[in-house]
């Protein structure tokens, strides 16, 4: 049989399965309402190049609960806080695991890390392991001075700026990837090479951005899995080469870190040798950590854990561009808490109010990842009288929610009043108690490193707010920033934001 011809079968054979399923999934509940799909291929041509806007419109015709058929996949849309809040709190049990996908399988050793791991002892076992001895508030005191450190180096290199214009973001993932390397690793990953950037800084972020948009692909291999073989849009073989640079990033550095441990008797209080030392008996649940395992562990802590507080900095400072009343606001208030002959530091973040509204509206136009990473139903259930199929894979359009005009007052306007005294919303947090903004995600499976990604966010910007003005290269004008999205898995700007940095605070403060 000719490549043609097999591919031909392959098309009728997935039609005929099509037509099977859509006889056997007879129910006397109906299922959400949703656009006619496509044979075959359903509705992935409805999705197009921006899926979290794509299904955002489709919502607005059908509803907050949609249904829509990915191939032979069936997909539950998620589009507002009370629905939300029937998936993620009331059945929340019911869909803790991740359906299949390519990602996991080519890039995360095969669902052996801890964000796409099948719920039970081996995902409790990692949860625990990151909980105790990376994101328990004890572990996030014992490093407050290396986040200080990390943020006191990047304010020292913009200083140093002058008129050329800057790449902001790059700078941001260098000096959150340091400050994490230096908890995991007990080292930093990437030296100081001022504004020019480091060339290997630069590949990582690289790796880091092509990860998420290729995690973001809806592979139509992963929803037909009859043509999964074809690799259609090229999409596997993209994943599979990623994962063996991140594998030969990794393994260097596990490498590295044994050498400089067996060097001599010093003692290392990092991640990366706790889970070492953890190899033969990981809290006793769930058995033995093997080194793939502590790879795949590291892989998501190095690219979840850098480059969403990155963009979200990102965003932060090109929305005060944006609006210079805010921005000033914000720097009255940093001024009156923390002074101009210093730096912020941790312990000033509680008493910043305003800049915590900043971070929070921040986290509500531009959430870090705009449509929820996929979970699975274990079992068939009802939500709002309609019949949601055992198999069946959520999603939640975070990016929606927190846009959803029922609920906010303009909410296509940046208003960190908001979350004032006196505002709409002033009680509502972004830690997966209240559905209207839920950029960590909720429930059992919600962003493991939410209160480390909450710190670096707010001290990264209280820093940046307090220590600089910010002027846009020569002939931008701040009214007219271009502030589109680049859709992946995480919400990147789709042009860098590039800036000219003013020191404000006393010279010493720049100072090494």
């Amino acid at each position: 049989m000719t490549t043609m011809g097999l591919i031909l079968f392959t098309i009728i054979v997935g039609f005929i399965i099509f037509c099977l399923l859509n006889l056997r999934n007879r129910h006397p509940l109906p299922l959400p309402p949703g656009p006619k799909p496509w044979p075959v291929i359903g509705n992935l041509p409805h999705l197009g190049t921006m899926p979290h806007h794509s299904i955002a419109s489709m919502a607005r015709t059908y509803g907050p609960l949609m249904h829509l058929r990915l191939g032979f996949v069936h997909v539950i849309v998620a589009a507002s806080a009370s629905v939300v809040a029937q998936f993620l709190k009331t059945h929340d049990a019911n869909f803790s695991s991740r359906p299949p996908n390519s990602g996991a399988k080519h890039i995360a050793y095969n669902y052996q890390d801890l964000v796409f791991a099948p719920y039970g002892p081996r995902w409790r076992m990692l949860r625990k392991i990151c909980s105790v001895h990376l994101f328990s508030a004890k572990a996030l005191d014992d490093f407050h001075h290396v986040r200080q450190e990390e943020a006191g180096i990047l304010t020292r290199i913009l200083a140093s700026a002058g008129q050329t214009p800057t790449n902001l973001g790059q700078l941001l993932n260098v000096c959150t990837t340091n400050a994490l390397g230096r908890v995991m690793l007990g080292r930093r990953v990437f030296g100081d090479a001022g504004v020019g950037g480091d060339p290997k800084a630069d590949e990582f972020k690289g790796m880091v951005v092509e990860l998420m948009v290729l995690a973001g692909v809806f592979n139509i291999g992963d929803f037909v899995p009859a043509v999964e073989w074809l690799d259609l849009q090229g999409v596997a073989a993209k994943m599979k080469r990623l994962h063996a640079r991140f594998d030969s990033f990794l393994s260097a550095i596990i490498e590295e870190h044994k050498i400089s441990g067996a060097a001599g008797p010093q003692s290392h209080a990092d991640l990366l040798s706790t889970l070492i030392s953890l190899k033969d008996d990981a809290d006793g649940e769930g058995g033995k950590l093997t080194d793939t395992e502590i790879k795949a562990l590291l892989l998501d802590l190095f690219t979840a854990g850098t480059d969403t507080s990155s963009s979200t900095v990102e965003w932060v400072i090109a929305e005060l561009i944006r609006h210079p009343k805010i921005l000033a606001q914000a720097q009255k208030e940093l001024d009156s808490v923390v002074g101009p002959d210093r730096l912020v530091t941790e312990s000033d973040l509680t008493k910043l109010t305003f800049l915590q509204a900043i971070v929070k509206e921040t986290f509500r136009l531009h959430p870090s990842t705009p449509l929820s990473l996929p979970r699975i139903a274990a079992e068939s259930c009802e939500i709002n009288g309609y019949y949601i199929p055992k198999g069946s894979t959520l999603l939640v359009n975070v990016w929606a929610i927190a846009r959803d005009p029922d609920v906010w007052v303009e909410p296509l306007e940046f208003k960190p009043d908001r979350f004032l005294p006196g505002g709409e919303r002033p009680n509502v947090d972004v830690k997966g108690n209240d559905f209207e903004v839920i950029p960590f995600g909720a429930g059992r499976r919600i962003c493991a490193g939410m209160s480390l990604g909450l710190r670096m966010v707010q001290l990264l910007t209280a820093t940046l707010v307090h220590s600089f003005d910010w002027d846009l290269p020569e002939g931008q004008l701040a009214e007219k920033l271009n502030m589109d999205e680049a859709y992946g898995l995480t919400l990147q700007r789709a042009a860098p934001l590039m800036v000219n940095p003013r020191p404000r605070l006393a010279a010493h403060v720049y100072q090494a």
